[in-house]
């Protein structure tokens, strides 16, 4: 059964925009806390006492151009699942497919996971492949929880829910950030209109663009066949005078416009969402071309707050570098598993069916405080409730704005 949006959408856009130093409350080198969602004594112990495990399943890309997303998933999700486990009681194991970005691969990897004994699906990473496998999780009523699958159909049946922020809540933040804190008024937007991710973001910037009073004088577009060369975009930006451009982008391609923007000697502010977390690990490229570029996130690594701190210097341990919003959310997605869980009662002998039914009514009465936002709750339309960041490359690493 399709969701309806309009009402839950409206109230997550209330959400104000927070700085990078309100972070999450938590105990040092603690999991994200589960306010308000421990299940009966009983029903926590059931859940163990069968003795069996949970099986996650994750799909993403860990190879290709967008590896670095979907490695980071992978990861920060292994490191809650080992949290977890070490503590016994509920045990989880997590089951990694790459898909390379590529929708029939995704599709692939979900049939490979459902061979497997898949019960949950944290996954897909990237918005076009989860938009393939989304479907077929909903014909199966498998728990669907995509850590950064951001456009709104994904979470269009009632067994999909989202960690990270839609698409449209992403662009109306954006809007809302550049016009109150008085970056510019003259924009220039360059965005995919092949991919949903970005036209999603793009649509709802402008929408909200024109009611703060921000004037788009340059809304150019490229496609997934015409993205290595961006030196029209760029001229006509630049001929239009605009002060900031806009980037509702991947991280490759806005490497490509931002050298195209040092070659022609164009300094405009850049600003963009989350798909500009990784511009900081393109092998080879010139960091200081990135110096001043801005984004929201639901995450910072250089946040104080203790359970960041925990998280970041486990990751660095691990896998020898600092983790990205990527691997946050994915973290937090484990954790929300695991307060639906709790909170349901559900038991790892559970068939992927039965437990989706016991998850998707959980979901609505959880409430977890994790390393990407304090006090998340979670709509029946799937979108989940919580504050971005502002966050701004300087001296090469993120720092909160």
């Amino acid at each position: 059964m399709k969701k309806f949006l309009s009402a839950a959408l409206a109230a997550a856009m209330a959400f104000s925009l927070v700085a990078c130093g309100s972070t999450p409350s938590s105990s040092a080198g603690s999991a994200p806390a589960s306010e308000g969602t421990s299940a009966p004594a009983s029903a926590s112990e059931g859940a163990s006492a069968t003795g069996g495990v949970f099986k996650i399943g994750g799909i993403g890309p860990t190879t290709g151009g967008a590896a670095t997303y979907g490695n980071a998933v992978k990861n920060g999700a292994q490191i809650a699942v080992d949290e977890i486990n070490a503590k016994g009681g509920i045990q989880f194991e997590l089951n990694f497919q790459d898909d390379e970005n590529d929708v029939e691969k995704a599709v692939n990897a979900y049939n490979t996971l459902k061979d497997w004994g898949m019960q949950v699906l944290l996954g897909t990473v990237t918005t076009q492949p989860c938009l393939s496998v989304a479907p077929e999780a909903a014909a199966d009523n498998m728990f669907l929880l995509t850590p950064s699958a951001s456009n709104v159909d994904v979470i269009a049946e009632d067994n999909a829910f989202q960690v990270c922020f839609t698409d449209p809540n992403q662009g109306i933040a954006s809007a809302d950030y550049i016009a109150d804190n008085g970056l510019a008024t003259k924009i220039a937007i360059i965005y995919d209109s092949s991919d949903a991710y970005s036209k999603g973001i793009r649509d709802k910037f402008v929408e909200e663009a024109g009611t703060k009073g921000l004037e788009v004088v340059a809304d150019e577009a490229f496609t997934a066949d015409s993205k290595t060369d961006f030196s029209v975009q760029v001229q006509k930006a630049k001929d239009a005078g605009a002060e900031l451009v806009f980037l509702p982008i991947y991280y490759n391609e806005a490497n490509l416009i931002i050298q195209e923007m040092d070659k022609q000697g164009y300094d405009a502010l850049i600003f963009g969402c989350d798909g500009l977390d990784g511009l900081l690990t393109i092998e080879g490229a010139d960091l200081s071309l990135f110096e001043g570029v801005m984004l929201l996130t639901p995450f910072v690594a250089d946040a104080d707050d203790e359970a960041t701190q925990a998280f970041v210097t486990k990751y660095q341990e691990q896998y020898g570098e600092i983790p990205n919003q990527f691997a946050a959310d994915a973290y937090d997605g484990v954790y929300t598993i695991l307060a639906a869980i709790e909170q349901s009662g559900a038991t790892a002998d559970m068939d992927a069916s039965t437990l989706c039914d016991a998850l998707k009514g959980a979901m609505t009465q959880i409430t977890v405080d994790g390393l990407t936002g304090e006090g998340m709750k979670w709509a029946a339309t799937g979108e989940v409730n919580k504050a971005p960041r502002a966050m701004k490359i300087q001296n090469g690493a993120y720092t909160a704005m």
